[in-house]
């Protein structure tokens, strides 16, 4: 999609720290990390939102979750617990309207979060 950040990151066009990509999914550094571990999970599909998840995404969100059980083990984060965030408007803190899950992890949380 035109004017897309995680678009462009998909597509090489944007500099990313990139930590996984395959067939379905890309996942990197945030770069403003709120964590030890923070890593963002998007779809190379581009859906704008959790109001845009479409039935035949499923598999995609499946894929999802399974790259950040994935990713939590590789980064040391599994054992200790991680939180998977989506935000879902701006309300709720969504600044870039391509879907995303952030990863997070290697410190305590805090309730609520925000």
């Amino acid at each position: 999609m035109a004017n897309c950040l995680f678009c462009g990151i998909i597509d090489g066009k944007i500099a990313a720290q990139v930590v996984y990509r395959d067939e379905r999914v890309v996942a990197f550094k945030d770069i403003n990390p709120q964590a030890p571990v923070h890593i963002l999970i998007i779809p190379r599909k581009h859906v704008a939102g959790v109001l845009d998840i479409a039935p035949e995404d499923n598999g995609l969100i499946g894929t999802i979750f399974e790259v950040a059980a994935r990713l939590a083990r590789e980064n040391g984060i599994a054992d200790g617990g991680f939180r998977l965030v989506v935000n879902s408007g701006s309300d709720a803190g969504q600044s870039v309207f391509h879907l995303h899950f952030h990863l997070i992890g290697g410190r305590r949380m805090s309730w609520p979060p925000g």
